[in-house]
C-alpha cells in the first residue's frame, strides 16, 4: 500500500485514518477510493480497533472532491464502475462493526461530503464547508449523497443544496443537523480525537448492537436498490454534451455554458 493513506494510534481503541493527497486537496481518485475500501476492510476485523477518524491531510481539506482531470476522461461505463467503486467505500463506513468520525477541518466537497455523510458522526471545525457542487459539472452526486443527504435533511433541503450546488459553512450544516458538532479550529484534531476516546471507553458489542439497530430501517427501506439507481443516474450523464463542457471548464477554470436537455447524448 502506498502511503496516500496514513494512519496512527490516536488513543486507546482509536485509529486515526488520513487521505494523503495534500497537492490536490485530497481529492478521490481511482487509486485513493481502492486503497481505502482495501484498508476499511481490514480495520473492520481488527480487534484493537474501536473508533476510526477519518480525516484529510494538509490545512485547507478534508476531502475537496473526486478528481475531476480524472473523471473527465471517463466514458459511462468506467463511470458507473467508479460511482460503485465510491459507494462500497461509503457502505463500508456506514457499516463496519466500528464507530467512524469523519474529522472535516476544511473543504469536504462532493465526494468528501459524501464520505462525511457516510460516517456515525461529523466533527468540523468552524473553518469548515460542505456542498455537492456536482451540477455544476454536469453530473449528480455519485457516491450516496442523493440518498443519505435527503436521509438527514430531508427531501426539500437535499433538492436545494444538490440543484444549487452551494457551499455552506459549518454553523449553517450544523442548524440544518449535517453535521454533530462545529469545533474550534485551533486544537480541532486534538478535540477530536477526545470525543473520539471517550466513545471507545464504551462497550463495543453494545455500540455495535445500536448501531446495527439504527441502519436496519434503511436496510429493510431498500438502500441498495438506491445505490444502484444513483450509480445508474450518475454515470447516465457521463458523455453527454453538459458533462464534456462541465468538466473542460472546471479544468480551463472558466465558466461553464450549458446546454441542458439540447445537449444530451
Amino acid at each position: 500500500m502506498s502511503d496516500i493513506l496514513r494512519e496512527e494510534i490516536a488513543g486507546e481503541g482509536v485509529l486515526e485514518l488520513s487521505i494523503h493527497r495534500p497537492e490536490s486537496l485530497n481529492a478521490l481518485n481511482i487509486q485513493v477510493l481502492e486503497e481505502l475500501r482495501k484498508k476499511l476492510e481490514f480495520i473492520a476485523k481488527e480487534e484493537s480497533v474501536r473508533v476510526l477518524i477519518l480525516r484529510g491531510a494538509g490545512e485547507k481539506a478534508f476531502v475537496a472532491g473526486a478528481d475531476i482531470l480524472e473523471m473527465q476522461k471517463m466514458n459511462r461505463s468506467e463511470a458507473a464502475r467508479f460511482s460503485r467503486l465510491g459507494h462500497e467505500v461509503c457502505l463500508l463506513l456506514e457499516q463496519m462493526p466500528k464507530v467512524t468520525i469523519a474529522a472535516v477541518h476544511g473543504f469536504a466537497l462532493g465526494g468528501g461530503t459524501e464520505l462525511a455523510l457516510a460516517c456515525d458522526f461529523i466533527l468540523a471545525s468552524e473553518k469548515a464547508q460542505f456542498g455537492l457542487p456536482e451540477v455544476s459539472l454536469g453530473v449528480i452526486p455519485g457516491f450516496g449523497g442523493t440518498i443519505r443527504l435527503s436521509r438527514n435533511l430531508g427531501v426539500a433541503r437535499a433538492k436545494e443544496l444538490i440543484f444549487s450546488g452551494d457551499r455552506i459553512k459549518a454553523d449553517e450544516a450544523n442548524q440544518l443537523g449535517l453535521i454533530r458538532k462545529v469545533l474550534s479550529h485551533d486544537g480541532f484534531f486534538d478535540q477530536v480525537r477526545a470525543f473520539a476516546t471517550k466513545i471507545s471507553g464504551n462497550s463495543l458489542d453494545a455500540i455495535v448492537a445500536g448501531k446495527r439497530l439504527l441502519n436496519e430501517f434503511e436496510e429493510s427501506a431498500g438502500i441498495y436498490p438506491k445505490v444502484d439507481a444513483e450509480s445508474h443516474r450518475f454515470s447516465s450523464l457521463f458523455e453527454t454534451v453538459d458533462q464534456k463542457e462541465g468538466m473542460a471548464a472546471f479544468s480551463e477554470k472558466r465558466s461553464p455554458r450549458f446546454r441542458g436537455m439540447r445537449g444530451s447524448a
